[in-house]
């Protein structure tokens, strides 16, 4: 069997205008098709959201309290590592949103 050739990038803007709106409308038709998204599914992305800013935040308190009874100091390691933690949880769950963004 042989494969079918690869779509050629359109050239001119009426082109690239027909292919966006066509992109758009084979999305919108796959998100008709799908099975309506329930309240579970609702709560579990609220879930995961939750748990991918809690996690990384816990653990940059344990850290920064572990740091803290290692090397005290003016700088509070507690502190810090939880900025860090808190930073790292939202661009976790805002790369989580936005997978599941794409996928509708």
């Amino acid at each position: 069997m042989t494969e079918p050739p690869a779509p050629r990038e359109p050239t001119s803007p009426t082109e690239q205008l027909g292919t966006a709106v066509g992109r758009r409308a084979e999305r919108r038709l796959r998100a008709r098709q799908r099975a309506q998204r329930t309240a579970w599914f609702g709560l579990g992305m609220f879930g995961l959201v939750g748990w991918s800013v809690a996690i990384p935040t816990l653990l940059g308190i344990a850290l920064g309290l572990w740091l803290d009874a290692r090397w005290p100091g003016r700088p509070s390691w507690t502190l810090t590592f939880l900025l860090i933690g808190v930073a790292l949880g939202c661009l976790n769950a805002w790369y989580w949103v936005r997978q599941e963004s794409r996928r509708d």
